[in-house]
């Protein structure tokens, strides 16, 4: 009964110049020698068979996906247009539910960076068993690290049982003092690994979600094109789970990085004797706590420090690495010529 659905979709922005529309950062090497779409696939080895993994995905990455997956091609779901995560999770499960109906759904992202699977694939039991005791949509929550403003928040409340506990809020993306309070009150991140009944999933969005549920009708009859011609683009934690009550948490018990940026290398990638991340043809003397990547050409780093240094697909990008969750406001000022590689 056990499907997992693996959003694949973004072109991401935030590691250009080495991410492009057609070579996005899932199907790239971020944190070692195989992407993080590989990665996500190998991680549920043992969990879900490759038979029951369905990829969602945009027309432009669907055949790279399918040749570097070893998933059935049918497997791969070209959503019509980019709607956010609300309509293709709501599409996806209903597919599962098509083909199983008893379909149980376990629903996660194919940029994570995950170095522990035994311990992901403990956690996404906990949380398939708990969506099927309790009849309720489950997400995992993650023991916060430092104070991220750039994640959403769980605060748990009552227990369900010793494993789950009911949600009593989501915060989304605090300052770094309201991080810090939920950190102290027990809150946890807002991992985007959910899991639930494909039957509890499809009732939630009947009762809580009219941007979807007024195109039900066109998704039970199949025609998925209608179905996002009239969706109206939520996510699923908007949409659904925060509307909802019948939700509950379970904390995940294994470190997580979602490497939204090229800072997250420096978490994810081996360190120098300098705090240093070199990846390719970099060679650094007297630079410090500096990430760097060429694809080709060699690239020097020399008496420089907190710098990020990416050299891909004929473009040079340096920066602070203080800024690189700034990155996509550079690129909306450059010219086509430049910025589209």
């Amino acid at each position: 009964m056990r499907w997992a659905v693996l959003l694949a979709g973004g072109s991401g922005t935030r590691f250009w110049p080495l991410s492009t529309p057609a070579h996005p950062k899932q199907l790239l090497p971020l944190a070692g020698p195989r992407s993080t779409a590989e990665a996500a696939v190998d991680r549920l080895a043992g969990l879900i068979d490759p038979t029951r993994i369905l990829v969602v995905t945009g027309a432009t990455l669907a055949e790279p996906l399918r040749a570097a997956l070893p998933i059935p091609p049918e497997n791969v779901l070209i959503e019509p247009r980019a709607a956010s995560t609300g309509p293709a999770l709501l599409w996806a499960t209903m597919e599962a539910q098509r083909r199983d109906p008893e379909a149980e759904v376990l629903s996660l992202h194919a940029d994570w960076v995950i170095p522990e699977p035994a311990a992901f694939r403990q956690t996404a039991v906990a949380a398939l068993e708990s969506a099927r005791l309790h009849d309720r949509l489950v997400t995992v929550g993650m023991v916060p690290s430092r104070p991220e403003t750039g994640y959403g928040y769980i605060v748990p409340g009552p227990e369900l049982d010793g494993v789950a506990r009911r949600v009593a809020r989501f915060v989304e993306k605090p300052n770094a003092a309201r991080a810090l309070d939920l950190i102290a009150a027990g809150a946890l991140w807002n991992s985007g690994l959910f899991a639930w009944t494909a039957a509890r999933l499809r009732a939630e969005v009947e009762r809580h979600t009219p941007e979807l549920s007024v195109a039900l009708a066109a998704l039970r009859a199949g025609d998925v094109p209608r179905f996002f011609s009239m969706v109206t683009p939520v996510s699923i934690d908007v949409g659904v789970l925060e509307r909802s009550n019948a939700v509950a948490v379970v904390a995940g018990a294994f470190h997580w990085d979602d490497v939204g940026t090229w800072e997250a290398l420096a978490r994810v990638r081996p360190q120098d004797a300098q705090g240093n991340v070199l990846v390719g043809a970099v060679h650094a003397h007297g630079a410090e706590d500096c990430i760097a990547w060429s694809d080709g050409e060699p690239v020097v780093l020399f008496g420089v420090r907190d710098i990020v240094v990416v050299r891909a697909n004929g473009r040079i990008l340096v920066m602070n690495r203080a800024d690189a969750a700034r990155l996509k406001e550079a690129l909306d000022t450059l010219p086509p010529e430049v910025r589209d590689v």
